[in-house]
């Protein structure tokens, strides 16, 4: 493996081990909830689904066929290994384009046999867990933010801790869905775009995968819904996600001592935040 080279490295390290057409993927910023058990519970799921996708024909970044499709756990760290797969690099993704394959992809989901969590990708613990750790950082959070914060999570939070208070809310049909911002991991290859990332991979509300995207994607996604015959976008759902999905934003600020360039990184969406509805205008 002397040829062996980094790809990317932000909240993971990904390696391509080559000349082996393999890529290892090292998750290394984590929340305290997030142990080399949970870790490896997490990636067994998503390389059964990614797997089961492939299988189907869906266009997927697959498990590497030369290795196990298991996580492996070594020094205090759970990797699991893909096939390599060469990245065109263009100017700006087409999210909008992207939004649209995400119906593609939630059509192929519906199918998936397994059983996933529910809502798992919101990661409520670790929302929790830093709302309780930015206490005692003021230089990251202001205290007038984190009264907000733990306002709106009281109101959102059981929401997304149980399907049941979510169906009896919002009525929205469930299903497996990507979990982690689709429009951002499909990649365009020599091959045509594949879906990739699927580490949040999650049962939930087809909306959680457009969070955050705007009206484009969203106008794009519907579209292609009712061609393929899948349910449009629900606006109260979106509010919803996008609350969700803020507030994770927020709650990145207590990783910043495990990765400095997070408070720029996350800066913005926490200004935006602040000019948005208290907890999606869902209560007060």
């Amino acid at each position: 493996m002397s040829e062996a080279h980094v790809l990317h490295d932000l909240f993971s390290v990904v390696v391509h081990l080559a000349p082996a057409p393999v890529v290892v993927r090292v998750p290394v910023v984590l929340p305290r909830s997030s142990g080399t058990a949970v870790q490896a519970t997490r990636q067994r799921t998503e390389l059964d689904v990614v797997a089961w996708l492939a299988e189907q024909g869906h266009p997927v970044i697959p498990p590497s066929p030369l290795v196990p499709a298991e996580p492996v756990q070594r020094d205090g760290f759970s990797m699991t290994f893909w096939q390599f797969t060469e990245i065109l690099d263009a100017a700006e993704p087409d999210y909008a384009r992207n939004a649209g394959l995400v119906a593609d992809l939630h059509q192929a989901l519906r199918g998936y046999p397994g059983e996933l969590p529910f809502l798992s990708a919101a990661e409520p613990r670790m929302i929790t867990d830093a709302l309780v750790d930015l206490e005692a950082r003021r230089d990251l959070l202001d205290p007038a933010d984190l009264d907000r914060a733990r306002r709106e999570w009281a109101v959102l939070e059981p929401l997304v801790s149980s399907r049941e208070a979510f169906e009896a809310e919002f009525g929205a049909e469930l299903q497996p869905i990507h979990g982690d911002a689709p429009p951002f991991n499909i990649v365009s290859t020599p091959g045509g775009e594949l879906a990739a990332d699927f580490e949040l991979v999650t049962l939930g509300p087809v909306e959680w995968d457009l969070a955050a995207f705007g009206p484009e994607c969203e106008a794009a996604y519907d579209a292609r819904a009712r061609a393929l015959g899948l349910r449009q976008l629900d606006q109260r759902v979106l509010r919803f996600v996008n609350a969700v999905g803020a507030l994770r934003s927020v709650a990145c600020l207590a990783l910043v001592p495990q990765l400095p360039m997070l408070a720029d990184a996350v800066g913005p969406a926490v200004e935006q935040w602040r000019t948005e509805p208290f907890a999606g205008g869902l209560s007060s």
